[in-house]
């Protein structure tokens, strides 16, 4: 199985669901990118993955344009909020799905409040993915 999940910084959402999948499934190739590439992996992104056990430290964003010569069996959109344009895979796809998620990195507030909303953005993913692979494994 090979999927590709999308997003549009590729620093938060998109990692923390590939994070997911391959801690559900090591035999899964999971990739994920993003349209405008951020310069890294959001701190609280690894802070709250890490939390749980997954390590995403390592992690990159990468751009969708460098994946497009690929074909997957998946093409998993995360984009959440109605002023975001969800990314488009205009690669060899078979099946693509859309499972929204808000963008923590928009979370304002408190740092104990923006960490809040990592967590809940992040348990939002764990169940939404761990939804889709039971339903394709």
């Amino acid at each position: 199985m090979r999927i590709l999940i999308l997003c549009t910084g590729n620093s938060c959402r998109s990692q923390m669901a590939e994070g997911f999948l391959k801690s559900f499934d090591p035999s899964w190739e999971v990739l994920s990118a993003g349209t405008k590439a951020a310069a890294r992996v959001h701190p609280l992104a690894v802070q709250v993955m890490d939390e749980i056990g997954i390590d995403l430290s390592k992690n990159y964003p990468k751009t969708v344009d460098s994946l497009l010569s690929q074909s997957f069996d998946f093409v998993i959109t995360v984009c959440g909020n109605a002023k975001e344009t969800c990314p488009v895979f205009i690669g060899s796809v078979k099946h693509r799905i859309h499972i929204g998620f808000d963008d923590p990195a928009e979370a304002t507030g408190t740092e104990e409040e923006i960490l809040a909303e990592f967590r809940r953005i992040r348990d939002e993913i764990k169940k939404g993915f761990h939804d889709f692979y039971l339903g394709n494994r």
